[in-house]
């Protein structure tokens, strides 16, 4: 196995973690408070990884600067939704859910990206949608806001997804990270400040483990693009459904039933399928990944040193350039050697 892909799954594991914390310490702060602490916390490896030849203070000078601004708003509700998520429901669904913006994805790129999609990417989309339809099951038990929060998290990181793939080329990176994160503090700290009692001790250092895993699975994360070809990654973002198994029954006694195991399995192998079919982009998603977290915004635009695969476009997530249809420019001709001077003659 490629050390690009071990890198990768243990970037996942790592969010991964970062969830199951936010899930346990929900009963203690409220939300905003969730937010604000983990964005500040990871902020901290955000100026440790200064894009190369970017400063800070340059953040606000934008090429879009109204995408920049609706993809960071996009990004709060975003992560708020999927917070309350975490919190309110078991873990496995609100991953089911949450992979609902492949769909979104593609259908928003149709519509604004006018991008055109395969027959049989439809078909894995929709069979991914009824996975998750078999997990959820709407109609047969009663829906919980926690289940509407995970889908309109989708919706919000599919439109973060789908700006970000439209700026990302143009823009600088420490904008797209900065301005996120700024909306995210600025927010979220006047909306709890109704409420605001400090964290206690334990949850300092829960909020703060979190805010240093998610650090260290960017750094993996970066590692692996950096080490393998996107088509090679993707596939280990549906690794977050195992883990929500596991630590949803380990610490939060959450049984899936086997209906839902089901469906889970149906939304893995044909989400799998999906991103690495030959079509034209590579998506990748997870919770700390389009728009959904402050503290993976460098994941969504650090370059790789691969470069992409034959006949693909990757995302700008993984910060891929482009490949172009028009033939490659001919090589400018090595400069002419200058003819070998000829002896003197003695006099």
């Amino acid at each position: 196995m490629a050390p690009g892909v071990i890198f990768a799954f243990f970037a996942y594991a790592l969010y991964s973690c970062c969830d199951a914390i936010i899930k346990g310490i929900g009963l203690g702060l409220t939300i905003h408070e969730i937010a604000f602490w983990t964005a500040l916390f990871s902020f901290i490896p955000a100026v440790m990884m200064t894009p190369k030849g970017e400063r800070w203070h340059q953040f606000w000078r934008m090429q879009h600067p109204w995408l920049v601004n609706i993809r960071s708003i996009a990004g709060v509700f975003g992560n708020l939704c999927i917070i309350f998520a975490f919190v309110t429901i078991p873990l496995a669904e609100v991953y089911s859910l949450a992979f609902l913006a492949p769909i979104f994805i593609v259908v928003l790129s149709v519509l604004t990206l006018k991008e055109s999609v395969s027959w049989h990417r439809w078909l894995f989309l929709a069979a991914s949608f009824a996975g998750v339809l078999l997990v959820v099951r709407p109609g047969f038990r009663e829906l919980q806001p926690g289940h509407l929060a995970a889908v309109a998290a989708a919706l919000s990181g599919a439109v973060a997804t789908t700006i970000l793939r439209r700026v990302a080329p143009e823009e600088k990176r420490v904008s797209l990270i900065a301005v996120p994160l700024g909306y995210v503090l600025l927010i979220n700290f006047a909306l709890m400040m109704a409420t605001f009692e400090w964290p206690t001790l334990q949850e300092f250092a829960l909020l703060l483990a979190v805010g240093a895993l998610g650090g260290t699975g960017n750094v993996l994360f970066i590692a692996a693009t950096r080490q393998a070809r996107a088509s090679e990654i993707a596939p280990m973002q549906y690794s977050q459904i195992a883990w929500a198994i596991t630590f949803g029954a380990v610490f939060f006694l959450e049984y899936p039933d086997l209906i839902t195991y089901a469906g889970l399995v149906i939304v893995v192998v044909f989400g799998v399928l999906n991103v690495i079919s030959d079509e034209t982009r590579i998506r990748i998603f997870s919770r700390f990944s389009p728009g959904l977290g402050p503290a993976t915004a460098i994941a969504e635009v650090s370059k790789p040193l691969v470069p992409p695969e034959p006949d693909s476009v990757a995302d700008p997530i993984m910060g891929q350039p482009a490949n172009s249809d028009e033939a490659p420019a001919d090589e400018p001709p090595p400069p002419a050697s200058k003819p070998p001077r000829e002896p003197r003659k003695a006099a």
